[in-house]
This record gives structure tokens, sequence and C-alpha cells, in this order.
């Protein structure tokens, strides 16, 4: 099947899965589109069963193998997502909140990957490495579920805005703690494809390619953001400064490997600053309302297909049925984690700011993995420890998209958080 036949399919099919989803389930979009997507899914795995002198699965499982999600994910949608994303989000708001969110997404994440590797290492006895890394590719919020699910409940503006900031960087950051634990667990065949058996690297390694990754692509997308801002600023034709836009996305997000930095850090960067200074100030109100509706269009179709895949990736998922047990108790562990590398952080600033630690519970269930942990688990090289991570990832992102994106209202109801635009929001 080629690429071209391909989309043409999972367009097809997320319209489909779409318009039942609206009629019938009456779901939120994405949501329903993974629930829809995977009963699907388990319907061709039962087809298989009751007939399997017609391999139907089989069939299924070849297309969509066809499809590399982690290339198709980290390496075509993502930057589009992440630059939708910080278009809209407040870069003032974002400032007034930037410590917290800087801790969120850095310590939060380290601290995360740490009791997530530590505690699946105690109870499942995965070697320490292996489980570090699990940690490591499961404990960044993903911010297309996060943003996704923001849009369907009403949460106040300074938790939306923490919630919002905290999954557009931890995301980057994220994968560069995945890079390092692949390193030390495989020696260098991680993801990237380095030589087996290679030297696991030092704490200089690791520091230099943090800083490299995360301080490079904020200074790469400083430096797109403001080219981009200066060529929207010097005309007004709305066709072209859509153009300017897609050119920032693109050029960044292949520039940053090149350079190896973190793409997504570099984009998120440049969308804040062409969503702010950019937007006020560097386009006509004509351009501003074209310019938005275009990467909203994308955004919600970008959107629908990957949570399309995420249902359907079940079918090319070599799901171990021993793992099922350990892939359930990843569920309540994830979810401590999260708990923990949240209060922590946060409690560095209750003094200051006390209304901090009520949204604790929030965003602990407000953190949904999403399409990034599946992709960084099927980069993983095979081996023996492979099937095990690959299953909790899809249990762990399943049960957050769902359980946790369809009740996260009810949450913030529950816990009485000021509402949107009272004085105590926070704006």
């Amino acid at each position: 099947m080629s690429p071209i036949d391909l989309a043409a399919v999972l367009v097809v099919l997320t319209a489909l899965f779409g318009v039942f989803n609206y009629l019938w389930l009456r779901l939120p979009p994405t949501i329903g589109l993974v629930v829809v997507a995977l009963f699907a899914s388990l319907a061709v795995l039962g087809l298989d069963a009751l007939l399997p002198g017609w391999s139907f699965s089989a069939a299924v499982r070849t297309a969509i193998r066809g499809l590399d999600f982690h290339e198709a994910l980290m390496e075509g949608m993502l930057s589009f997502l992440l630059f939708a994303g910080a278009l809209h989000v407040d870069l003032e708001a974002l400032r007034r909140e930037r410590w917290p969110i800087l801790a969120l997404a850095t310590a939060g994440v380290v601290v995360s990957t740490l009791v997530i590797g530590l505690g699946f290492h105690l109870l499942v006895g995965m070697p320490l490495a292996l489980a570090l890394v699990f940690g490591a590719l499961i404990s960044p919020t993903d911010p297309v579920a996060v943003l996704g699910i923001l849009k369907t409940v009403r949460v106040p503006k300074s938790l939306e805005v923490r919630i919002a900031g905290e999954s557009l960087f931890n995301d980057g950051v994220g994968v560069v703690v995945f890079l390092i634990a692949s390193a030390v667990a495989f020696g260098g065949a991680g993801h990237d494809g380095g030589a087996p058996g290679a030297a696991a690297p030092g704490f200089g390694d690791v520091a230099r390619l943090f800083a490299v990754e995360a301080l490079g692509g904020c200074l790469l997308g400083l430096v797109t953001g403001w080219i981009g801002y200066r060529a929207l600023r010097a005309v007004d034709e709305y066709t072209l400064e859509t153009l300017i836009t897609l050119a920032v996305v693109m050029g960044t997000y292949a520039l940053a490997p090149a350079l190896g930095t973190s793409g997504p850090i570099a984009v998120v960067v440049a969308g804040l600053i062409i969503g702010n200074p950019g937007v006020r100030l560097g386009m006509s109100a004509h351009t501003r309302e074209n310019l938005l509706v275009f990467w909203h269009l994308l955004d919600e179709l970008l959107n629908a297909v990957l949570f399309l895949l995420i249902g359907i990736e079940v079918l090319a998922i070599p799901l171990d049925s021993g793992a099922l047990v350990p892939a359930l108790l990843a569920i309540p562990l994830a979810l401590a984690a999260r708990f923990v590398s949240v209060a922590l952080p946060l409690a560095l600033f209750a003094r200051l700011r006390p209304v901090l630690m009520k949204a604790v519970p929030v965003m602990t269930w407000g953190g949904l993995r999403g399409g990034i942990s599946i992709a960084l688990a099927l980069s993983l090289p095979q081996g023996p420890g492979q099937p095990l991570l690959l299953t909790a990832t899809y249990a762990v992102v399943i049960f957050s998209i769902v359980v946790q994106g369809l009740t996260v209202g009810r949450v913030i109801g529950h816990y009485h958080l000021p509402a949107p635009g009272s004085p105590g929001d926070g704006r």
C-alpha cells in the first residue's frame, strides 16, 4: 500500500468513526475516536479467532505496520501539533506561571522516571536500567492529549496555563531523558540506532546532552520564531503569512536534529513567539483570523488521525498475554509517580502561593499520556523486555485517555477549583 493510499484509508476511517461517535456515542471527539477505533480493532481480533482461516487480522496488521508510528508522529505530525498548541498559549500568563511550569517540566519528569523505574523494577522484576527506560517514555504528559481534553472542560485560567505549558515543554524534556535512559540500558542501541555495546554515558555526557538538547532547542526556537515574526511584520498577505508559519515549523523541526537540539522544544518556543507578538503585532485582523482558522483546522485533523492511530495500533503491537498483570500494575504506578512528580515541585512554591497545592489532584489526574509514549515504546530495539514494555505502555495510555480523560471534569468540580474568570482564577 502506497503512502497516499494509506493516508486515504486513515482519513476515511477517521471521518467514519468520527461520524459514528458524533451520532451515537457522543463522547469528546478525541476520546470517541480512540474508543471506536479500539473496539474496531478488538472486533478484527475477534473475527480472526472465530474464522481463523480468513487471516483477516494478519492482512490488517500488515497494512498498519506499513506505517511507522514513531516516524509518523515524531517526524511528521508532532511539530505541527506542538506549534498549533503553543500558538494559543498566552505568553504573559505563561510568564506568570514560568517557575512552576519549569519545575514540573524538568524535575517532575526526572522524579516520575525514577519512581516508575524503581517501582516497575520491584513489582515485576525487570532490570532496573530497562525499567527506567519505561519510566522515561511514560512520564511525559502528552501535549496532544492534554490540549485536546482542555478544549472540552472548564478549567481555571491559571491551571489551564500550567497544565498546557507543562505538557508542551515536558514532551521535549521527556524525549531527552528517554535518550539518556536508552543509552544506559542498551549501550547506544536505542531508538537512534547507535551501535550495540557502546559505552554508557557518564554524568558529564548526560549533563552536556541535556544542556544541548533542551537549552539549544530554546535558543533555536527563539531565533527561528523571531525571524518568522519579522517576516510576518514585513508582509500583509494572509496566504503568504500562513506559508511563513509553515516554513517556521518545518524549518525549525528539520534544523533541530542537524544542530543536535530538541525539535519539540524549539517548535514550542517558536510557536509562542508567533502566537503572541506575531499574532498581536505582526499581522492584520484579516490575516489573524484566516491564519488561526487554518491552524485550528490542521490541528483538529491531525489530532483526529493521531487518536485513530492510537486506537488501531493495538493490532500492530505484539501484545503479550503474560504481561497483562504487570501492565495493569503499571497504571496505578504511573498515577502514583505522577502525584509525586507534581506534588514535590509545586511544594517548592507553596509558601509563596499556597493555592498551587490545591491543584495537585487535578494535575495528577489530568496528566494524560498519549501517542508520544507509544511512539517511543515502538522505537525500542527488539529484546526480551520489549513485549512487556509495549503492553504496559499501551495499557497506561488507553486508561489515561479514556478513563482519566472522561472524568477529569468531575475531578475539577470535586475539588471546587475557582471557575474561569472568577477572582481566584489567577488571571
